[in-house]
């Protein structure tokens, strides 16, 4: 079974819309490899949490800014498919 992402994001602090873009880029480029994507409000003050099926992958706290979308599709492929490319969004060497 496919895995699903969860955004889970602060809507006292005005960053659904935030969350709705991140939805649509990831959605645009995992479509054949996720399930769905989750907005999940969260009742923590400033909690931003990517995770998939319940393993945390990003939380804006420990990082100490939200994630770039080039970042985030990397993290996002490494783990629900490895060996696809990203095109302009992969890592240079």
């Amino acid at each position: 079974m496919k895995p699903t992402l969860t955004i889970e994001y602060c809507p006292k602090c005005g960053w659904l819309l935030r969350a709705a873009y991140m939805a649509q880029e990831i959605l645009n480029t995992f479509e054949a490899d996720l399930n769905g994507v989750l907005l999940k409000p969260s009742s923590i003050s400033g909690r931003y949490t990517i995770s998939i099926d319940s393993r945390e992958i990003f939380d804006r706290k420990r990082q100490g800014a939200f994630p770039e979308i080039k970042m985030l599709k990397q993290l996002i492929r490494d783990e629900v498919n490895p060996s696809k490319k990203l095109g302009h969004s992969d890592i240079k060497p």
